[in-house]
Parts: structure tokens; sequence; C-alpha cells
């Protein structure tokens, strides 16, 4: 069974938060509120934690995982990017954006798209979400948490604790988060290319 944290979503405390941390460096599988809704997350390197994670959401190999990432300064190591897309995510992080790159060496190949070999790239406008990376002290596996058949991220804290108390090792309740996806763009081939539109405006990449 999962532990349950209320974390207050303007001051969280600390000593939750390094409780999650804790979780999640001993193989944990966590679900943790983001700018769009939950998401689950786990440790880049643990393999079964993300086979975990596809297991809760059913997802293919041609998925989008995210590294989801407290501030630009760790982005080189994990993605290829060039100094204009790099002002662009400047101009915009953190908020509700996925941007799609080709990885780097430093990311394992079961985390990246299986065909493209890309890495989504996320740095969330949530304070609880900043305060496990800054915690962390690295990026996080992360996976909106959609469950199969539905199209949004969940977003009741209360409903995600009946549905996955036994499949995950810890639930952060961090308040009931609106329902909307992030606006994802895709500058893994020299182009720019808005690939959904959500709730990040995406005027400056069209």
């Amino acid at each position: 069974m999962s532990q349950f944290f209320y974390i207050h979503d303007e001051n969280p405390q600390a000593r939750l938060i390094n409780q999650a941390v804790a979780i999640l460096k001993q193989g944990g599988v966590i679900v943790y509120p983001t700018d769009s809704g939950y998401a689950l997350g786990c440790m880049i390197g643990d393999k079964n934690a993300m086979e975990r994670m596809v297991r809760i959401r059913r997802i293919e190999n041609d998925h989008n995982f995210s590294l989801m990432c407290r501030d630009l300064s760790e982005l080189a190591n994990f993605a290829r990017v060039d100094n204009q897309a790099y002002r662009l995510l400047k101009s915009c992080t953190p908020g509700p954006y996925t941007f799609i790159f080709k990885a780097s060496k430093e990311v394992p190949r079961r985390l990246q798209n299986d065909k493209k070999r890309t890495i989504g790239i996320r740095v969330p406008d949530n304070v609880i979400a900043l305060a496990l990376l800054e915690a962390l002290d690295e990026p996080l596996m992360s996976t909106s948490l959609v469950m199969p058949d539905e199209e949004f991220a969940e977003s009741d804290p209360e409903h995600i604790r009946d549905i996955l108390e036994h499949q995950v090792d810890a639930i952060i309740h961090g308040g009931y988060l609106a329902e909307k996806q992030t606006t994802v763009i895709d500058m893994s081939d020299g182009d720019i290319e808005v690939l959904r539109h959500g709730a990040g405006d995406a005027s400056a990449f069209e």
C-alpha cells in the first residue's frame, strides 16, 4: 500500500518532500502534482520502476517519456539543444510545455522514443514538483498520469489513491488540479513543430 502525503501547495514541508525523495531512491514509483495534472515519476536509471509505470499506463514503445527538470541547467546533459532552442526555452520555462529533443548519450536507450531516439524535457511551474526536483538534485523520469482510455491526466488525488494505492509507493496530495495538457513542441530535427496545443502559449513557436 502506498504512502499518502498531504503537501502544502505553496509551502511544501521539507520533511515530506525528503521522504518522497527517499522512496524514489529506494526504487519507488510516486505520483506527484505538476502544472498539467498529476504525473508518475521514478529515478532515471531504475528499469524496474519504469516498467511499473509502463504497466500502469499501458503505453507503447514509441511513447515519449519526459525528464522533469528543476531548471534548464541540466538540459545539455540529456538533450542536444542549439542556442536558438535554448533561448526559446528560457523565455517560457517553467511552464506547461513539453519539448522534444534528440536524446544525448547520457539518456538510456529504454527511456528514449523507440524510433526517433528522442526525449521529452519539462520544467514544471508547480511549487511541489520543483521542491521535489531540488531535493532529488537530478531530473525525474516522468509521464503524465493518464489512465488507459482517458484523455487528460488525473487531477483528483483522492481518486488516484482509490485506483493506484496498491500499484505505486507514494502519492503526493498537492491539491485538486485543473485538467489541462502541456503544449508539445518538437525541436528534434532542427525545425520547430507544435505537435499539440495545450495550456502553454505556442505563438512563439509558430
